[in-house]
C-alpha cells in the first residue's frame, strides 16, 4: 500500500506543480495589494482555481498570450515610474469577455509603455468570470471603484498626483472603463476603510476596442447602464470598423460624450479587427499609442 502511495504522489505532484506555475504572478520588484483582505464582497464568480488557460493557439502578432481564468482575489499591482514629471497615473482594465483576463497583451505590456512614456501605471486583476457587465453582475465595477479609491489613498507613497488618475481598458475592460466613468457618485459596496473616502472618478479615460457599450440586437442602442453626464471625465476612443465587437460601440460613446458636452477624441480604422493590444501588424491601426501617448500631453 505504502508503494501505491508513493507512485500515485509521484505522478501527481508534476501535476499541482504544472497547476501553481499556470497561475500569473506580477513580476518581481513590483507591489501587489489585495483589495479585499477580508475576502470579496458579493457572490463568488469563478468556478475553480486561478489558472492560466491560454492553448498554444492562442497566439497574437506571433507569440503567445495568458488567458488568466478564475480570478476570486483581485488585486493592484504597481508599476511606479519615477522619471513622471506630471505625476500622473493610470489604472489598467484588461479585456477578456468579463470570462478571462488578457493580463499580459493588455495588461504587463500596456504597463510597460506607460512607463516608458514616463507614466506610473497600476494594474487591476478583476474578478472573472461572472463579473459584468454592470448591472449583470456588480463584481468587476466593484473592484475597479475600490482600484481608484486605494490608489489616491497611497497617491503619496506612490509619488503620483490624486488629481491625475486615470483609466485606460481593452474590449471588455474598456467597457469596465467607461462604467467607472459613469457610476463613481456612489459605491456599490459597503465601504471598508479611508480608500473608500476617496473619489472612485477618473480624471480621464481611454476606451480601446470596446464592447457592450451598445446592443447589436437591438440595433446598436446605446446601453442606458452608461448614463454619461458632463461629470463623465475626458476620453479617448480607438476602434476598427471590421472589429467583431462593432464599431457602433465607439461611436454611440462619442455621441453621447459630445451631447453631454464632455471633450473627447476618437481614432477609427477602417481595418484592425480586436483584441490586438499594443503588439505591431502591418495595420494603419497599429500607431496609436502615438496617437494616444500625445493626447495624454495635452491633458491639464
Amino acid at each position: 500500500m505504502r508503494k501505491f502511495l508513493v507512485f500515485i504522489a509521484a505522478i501527481t505532484l508534476p501535476c499541482v506543480a504544472s497547476a501553481q506555475r499556470a497561475a500569473w504572478q506580477p513580476p518581481a520588484g513590483h507591489p501587489t495589494l489585495q483589495l479585499w483582505p477580508q475576502g470579496a464582497p458579493g457572490p463568488k464568480t469563478s468556478v475553480g482555481p486561478e489558472a492560466n488557460i491560454a492553448t498554444a493557439k492562442d497566439m497574437i502578432a506571433g507569440r503567445p498570450i495568458i488567458r488568466l481564468a478564475n480570478v476570486t482575489d483581485p488585486t493592484i499591482t504597481l508599476y511606479e515610474e519615477t522619471d513622471n514629471p506630471t505625476h500622473r497615473a493610470m489604472v489598467i482594465f484588461p479585456g477578456g469577455g468579463y470570462t478571462i483576463l488578457a493580463i499580459d497583451l493588455e495588461g504587463t505590456e500596456i504597463c510597460q509603455w506607460l512607463n516608458s512614456i514616463h507614466i506610473t501605471c497600476v494594474l487591476l486583476k478583476y474578478r472573472v468570470p461572472n463579473s459584468g457587465p454592470y448591472p449583470k453582475s456588480a463584481a468587476a465595477l466593484q473592484d475597479a471603484q475600490r482600484a481608484l479609491g486605494m490608489v489616491r489613498e497611497h497617491a503619496a507613497e506612490w509619488h503620483i498626483d490624486p488629481h491625475r488618475v486615470g483609466v485606460l481598458g481593452f474590449s471588455a475592460g474598456a467597457h469596465l472603463a467607461a462604467a467607472l466613468s459613469t457610476h463613481f457618485d456612489k459605491r456599490l459596496y459597503d465601504p471598508l476603510d479611508a480608500a473608500d473616502q476617496q473619489s472612485c472618478r477618473p480624471d480621464f479615460a481611454m476606451i480601446v476596442y470596446p464592447g457592450y457599450l451598445v446592443f447589436s440586437e437591438k440595433n446598436y442602442e446605446f446601453n442606458p447602464d452608461l448614463p454619461v453626464t458632463s461629470q463623465t471625465p475626458t476620453s479617448f476612443l480607438l476602434q476598427a470598423e471590421d472589429d467583431f465587437a462593432h464599431v457602433e460601440n465607439s461611436l454611440l460613446y462619442y455621441r453621447a460624450l459630445k451631447n453631454a458636452g464632455v471633450e473627447a477624441e476618437m481614432h477609427l480604422y477602417a481595418h484592425g479587427g480586436h483584441g490586438y493590444g499594443l503588439r505591431p501588424t502591418a495595420l494603419p491601426i497599429t500607431h496609436w499609442p502615438e496617437l494616444a501617448q500625445k493626447w495624454l500631453e495635452r491633458l491639464p
